[in-house]
């Protein structure tokens, strides 16, 4: 039996989580998603299977104020700037989906940045 490397347990996880939560466009999925150098986060309608707000470290509003797009700093700003695109969307609630990582370090400051910029979850 081979074993999984740690990114397919991830989507292991991830897979079991989406089982169970779907985002609405009342009440859109906030999926995760980190590598070593960024994080990205979007806010999701699964019944109409469409991406409705979307930040990451890599835009080019971010990279320039970013010392690097990896770091809890970085996740934290994307999560605020989720939030703010969010509001002139008119959404205020959404489900939060960790991708299946764990909520610690990054995901947890990309949550609490979202949570500030006044997205409930």
């Amino acid at each position: 039996m081979a074993q999984q490397s740690s990114n397919d347990k991830r989507v292991k996880r991830h897979r079991r989580v989406r089982r169970k939560i779907q985002g609405t466009a009342e009440r859109p999925r906030l999926n995760v998603f980190r590598s070593s150098k960024h994080i990205q986060a979007q806010l999701i309608d699964d019944v109409e299977g469409k991406t409705l707000v979307t930040a990451t470290s890599m835009s080019k509003e971010l990279r320039g104020s970013l010392k690097s797009g990896g770091s809890v700093v970085a996740a934290k700003t994307v999560g605020k700037a989720l939030a703010q695109l969010a509001k002139q969307k008119g959404i205020e609630k959404a489900v939060f989906d960790r991708g299946g990582y764990l909520y610690h370090g990054r995901v947890k400051a990309l949550a609490e940045g979202a949570r500030e910029g006044g997205l409930a979850f």
